[in-house]
């Protein structure tokens, strides 16, 4: 709590030099589980002056959405969107042959095109505490991937896009563990924003990762510049669910998306004030893989 009075003692002060009067705050999983949550928000709205609005898991899983849409293949017929967070891994699956692909107002596009949705109350800080994140062997790595494709077993939506060509079904996410994964495979010497944000994987290229990151010991995912020792202890979590949802599509071609819930709240405040018209130029990090 006392950090994250700290931080957003931070965003407040920032918030009041920039004049900004347009504005929403939210808090997700961790506040909607934790049984001392309002307490928190309390303290928030005494010691800051700001008010969190805890949002629903739907509500979180449709903002993620809006925050990447701009990077989902125009070629593309259907979409899986996931974010991995610590508490939760919320996923929407979209059907563009509803329609009619990317092509128009894509806010309008996005909301007709969404088929599904879950939110699977399994994060990255929870798996690790329950398997262990520090010293990962095989067993335990394979039961967090278990553990977490038992879950995605019971969405109903996720055979939605199954009769898609395959080649035209990618996912999408957008999390820490996705760019950290995306940072090691560019092997980046620092996490480069630019170089990650809209960069296509294959599926080989995945497990090529995941496999690097599990032969790691603790201190050396602790000593690569894309992971630090703030993740180094989560990483492994992530990797496995990734692993799960990727096991789910196997042969589909994975984007990565360093955007989420805050772009998906200020698209959501632009489109409200009628300055956003939900469509624009996509940048793309290199071709997508076959």
């Amino acid at each position: 709590m006392t950090r994250a009075l700290e931080a957003l003692n931070v965003c407040r002060d920032k918030l009041v030099i920039n004049g900004v009067n347009r504005h929403r705050f939210i808090a997700t999983e961790a506040c909607r589980q934790a049984r001392n949550g309002d307490v928190f928000l309390d303290r928030v709205k005494q010691e800051t002056g700001l008010t969190l609005e805890v949002v629903s898991r739907e509500a979180e899983a449709h903002l993620a959405v809006a925050g990447c849409a701009s990077l989902i293949d125009p070629q593309a017929s259907g979409v899986v969107v996931f974010d991995i967070g610590g508490g939760s891994t919320e996923l929407v699956v979209l059907d563009l042959a509803r329609v009619g692909g990317r092509d128009g107002d894509a806010r309008g596009s996005m909301s007709h095109a969404v088929v599904g949705w879950t939110s699977l109350p399994v994060g990255v800080v929870g798996i690790a505490e329950r398997h262990g994140g520090v010293r990962v062997d095989g067993a335990s790595f394979n039961a967090m991937v278990a553990e977490v494709a038992d879950m995605l077993a019971e969405f109903d939506a996720a055979g939605a896009l199954d009769g898609h060509a395959r080649d035209k079904v990618h996912l999408l996410g957008t999390s820490g563990t996705v760019t950290t994964i995306a940072g090691v495979h560019l092997g980046l010497r620092r996490y480069d924003r630019r170089r990650v944000d809209g960069t296509w994987m294959s599926p080989s290229s995945i497990r090529n990762v995941n496999e690097r990151l599990c032969a790691m010991s603790y201190e050396e995912r602790a000593a690569n510049a894309c992971i630090g020792r703030d993740r180094a202890d989560l990483v492994l979590a992530g990797c496995a669910i990734f692993e799960a949802i990727r096991q789910r599509w196997p042969w589909a071609r994975v984007r990565v998306a360093d955007r989420g819930l805050r772009e998906g709240i200020l698209m959501s405040l632009m489109t409200a004030d009628g300055v956003w018209s939900g469509q624009g130029t996509q940048r793309s990090n290199g071709a997508a893989p076959s």
